[in-house]
């Protein structure tokens, strides 16, 4: 294949270096915030100006990954926040060995990914010009790298600069130069006879490889690098195949890349830049690339500056005041302040205290709306059209109760209540607007419950087997629920046979789960009578408000009515706020009230809002905002900011594992008070949505998800449930239909 041959749009995977140790520009970057987080040069911090760059790509995709520290994971998901990665993610380094170690595992989550493509390292802390010639540069490289030869992109040397790399180049061959040397940030004398020689550039620290090629480097050149590294990345992909990984070395040896690997090829070549570049490693760097004012200042925070020439004056968290600065840099911060010439050292300096007060971040609050575009995404383009082509039973009817994070069905038996939810997630998909064959999935899913998942006294069996041969014949008040919310939803959809089998479901439940003079509903027909649990009435709760909605029979608001009266009465412990899972005849909670789900708590606050709305009672909104205070206040894991699975009646965590669906819970827990009057939830609503995809949604390939979080953030899912659908198609069309003002 000849260089020329290479098309411009094919596939470059691009990787962001994101993982700096803010050890230069102090006290303005730190350990905790290094350089790459902050807006140093206007319009947004210096990572997402890196994004912004290499998603504004004119020709080709560009699936980015952003490579970074676990410890900066809060710092960078609140910069990904709305980014669109084009399928990338996020690679957390544990502990960083330096872009040696970084370089690798690009390399291997590109071949991972993506098989042997071209592969994009960038810096996520330079100023390049204009976006246009950065990716005119970079398509200049592309046919040296599809031949597998490695390629710099360097920065003419037009000045000695003493702070950056230096390469030599040798023969041109059209767009790129053979690489002769490389001088390693030389001494001033040295400096300046490579620029009276000519043919030298600066290292811009921007790298494109074709990923084998890559592999075959480290493998000859630092193979006791790429084994570590290639176990580390092993062992991550183990336990998720997602685009967010959690990477941990180990004993990978620490070096720079250029050491470990560019240094010692022997067929590299470099592109010349058509860009203007700085990697703003001096105060002098930062001064040039920020636009000043009449006397070349730049200022930023409540500074007063009076007769101030050509310095750098920033203040944070009190007012500073400066006169008759030339050439000074005066950084002035709630636990720091550094003083000097322009021209001054950039790191801490020796005798600084090694760690300082630490500084709350400012944060804004997320705009309204902010998540619209990509919670869009997941559902329409991701999460239903993958489900509609893997999780549909084409061959036994129905659909599959899990896939793998692969996509392939792990033939489990199949609960009703599964087959009622994947049914509903879909006819709620096509209300809000999905173009997919909604109606032939509608007909496909009523099918095969009708056909194979009745009891033969008209009710609806437990479970049947992957062949849909009946499993579990019990008829049972929960999966009754869910059969009844799906042909609530599927009528609103104009199906013909839904309002017929709905009022069949409902006889079933009044004949055979209901016991004359007790309040409530049996859990099972092989339950204990005396017994009554919560969540099949909170389900009950929801089928009934939905069949109100459908179909405007007030019979099922009075339905509804008789199940919050249970709740009142015998769930709700108006002490501690709190909701009993069961209670025995009699009115009173079976064995007290000692533990409580925060994902049940959530789940009633919706719904208790929606039926004080639909009866005209706000007053009962109260209980809704006790459920919802106590979940918060006892339910979350304050180092996730994710809703537990148990938590005991007095705030001690039992069960330490989130799982998805509580999150998707509590964001139209926040929805429904927000709606209510009162406090603003807004906020709350969006950092929600947030939370949900960076630790479930955004972790999983593309339209699935991560369901069951440890108590550190880390992923123990080993495959997809598909009855979590419904929980994420109500909760996100929620949010969409609560936001649309916003989108507008």
């Amino acid at each position: 294949m000849s260089w020329g041959d290479v098309g411009m749009n094919e596939r470059i995977v691009c990787f962001v270096l994101a993982g700096g140790a803010g050890t230069r520009l102090w006290p303005l970057s730190r350990p905790d915030k290094p350089k790459q987080f902050h807006d140093l040069t206007g319009d947004g911090s210096m990572l997402a100006k890196t994004l912004r760059r290499l998603h504004g790509r004119p020709r080709g995709i560009a699936p980015t990954f952003v490579v970074g520290a676990e410890r900066h994971a809060a710092l960078l998901n609140r910069e990904l926040d709305g980014f669109d990665l084009c399928g990338g993610g996020i690679l957390f380094e544990r502990v960083g060995r330096d872009t040696g170690a970084a370089v690798a595992l690009a390399t291997l989550k590109a071949l991972h990914a993506f098989g042997d493509t071209l592969v994009l390292v960038a810096p996520s802390d330079h100023v390049i010009s204009t976006d246009a010639q950065f990716w005119e540069t970079v398509e200049q490289g592309m046919p040296a790298a599809r031949d597998g030869r490695p390629v710099l992109f360097g920065v003419e040397a037009r000045y000695p600069a003493t702070g950056y790399g230096y390469i030599e180049t040798g023969e041109r061959h059209g767009a790129v130069f053979d690489v002769r040397r490389f001088v390693e940030k030389p001494d001033l004398k040295t400096a300046e006879t490579c620029v009276r020689r000519g043919g030298f550039f600066w290292n811009a620290g921007i790298f494109l490889f074709r990923a084998e090629a890559m592999r075959r480097a480290f493998q000859t050149l630092q193979p006791v690098l790429w084994a570590a590294v290639e176990r580390a990345f092993q062992a991550a992909i183990a336990i998720t195949s997602g685009p967010h990984l959690s990477i941990d070395y180990g004993d990978a040896p620490a070096m720079s890349f250029d050491r470990a690997i560019v240094e010692r090829c022997r067929d590299l070549v470099l592109v010349p830049a058509t860009f203007d570049w700085s990697d703003v490693g001096s105060w002098a760097a930062l001064l040039a690339a920020i636009e000043s004012d009449v006397q070349g200042n730049v200022i930023a925070g409540d500074v007063v500056a009076t007769g101030c020439r050509r310095s750098y004056l920033q203040s944070e968290g009190h007012p500073l005041s400066v006169q008759g600065a030339d050439g000074l840099v005066v950084i002035s911060r709630p636990d720091a302040v550094f003083v000097a010439p322009m021209g001054a050292g950039i790191t801490r300096p020796a005798n600084a205290r090694a760690s300082t007060k630490a500084v709350p971040m400012r944060e804004s609050a997320p705009q309204w709306g902010h998540w619209r575009q990509r919670v869009r995404r997941w559902l329409f383009e991701e999460a239903i059209p993958l489900w509609f082509r893997i999780g549909i039973d084409e061959k036994h009817g129905g659909f599959h109760e899990a896939v793998g994070f692969d996509g392939s069905a792990l033939g489990r038996p199949k609960r009703m209540r599964t087959m009622a939810r994947q049914l509903y997630a879909f006819t709620a998909a096509r209300r809000h607007g999905w173009d997919g064959p909604a109606d032939r999935l509608i007909d496909h899913g009523l099918a095969f419950i009708a056909g194979k998942g009745r009891s033969h006294r008209g009710g609806w069996v437990r479970a049947l087997d992957a062949g849909g041969a009946i499993l579990d014949p019990v008829e049972d008040s929960y999966d009754h629920a869910c059969v009844l919310l799906a042909l609530a939803e599927a009528h609103r959809c104009g199906h013909p046979d839904a309002l017929t089998l709905c009022r069949e479901t409902l006889s079933a439940l009044d004949t055979y789960l209901r016991t004359p003079g007790s309040p409530g509903y049996l859990d099972a027909t092989d339950a204990d009578p005396a017994r009554r649990k919560s969540n099949p009435h909170m389900h009950l709760l929801e089928a009934f408000l939905a069949c109100h909605e459908a179909t405007g029979d007030a019979g099922f608001l009075d339905r509804a009515g008789e199940i919050f009266d249970i709740f009142a009465s015998c769930f709700f412990d108006a002490g501690n706020w709190t909701l009993g899972e069961c209670f025995n005849d009699g009115r009173m909670p079976a064995g007290g009230i000692g533990e409580f789900e925060p994902g049940h708590h959530f789940e009633w606050t919706w719904l208790i809002v929606d039926f004080a709305r639909r009866a005209g009672r706000p007053e009962l909104v109260a209980f809704a905002r006790k459920l919802y205070a106590t979940a918060l206040a006892n339910g979350i894991n304050r180092a996730t900011g994710l809703a537990f699975g148990t938590v005991s009646a007095s705030g001690e965590p039992l069960d330490q594992v989130s799982r998805s669906w509580p999150q998707a819970e509590a964001i139209k827990a926040a929805i429904a008070l927000d709606s209510a009057g009162g406090a603003d939830l807004k906020p709350e609503i969006e950092e929600r949505v947030g939370r949900l995809f960076r630790w479930h949604l955004d972790p999983a390939p593309a339209g699935l998800w991560i369901d069951r979080i440890d108590r550190h953030g880390q992923p123990l899912s080993t495959d997809v449930p598909a009855s979590i659908l419904h929980h994420l198609v109500n909760a996100l069309t929620a949010y969409l239909d609560y936001s649309a003002e916003a989108g507008q």
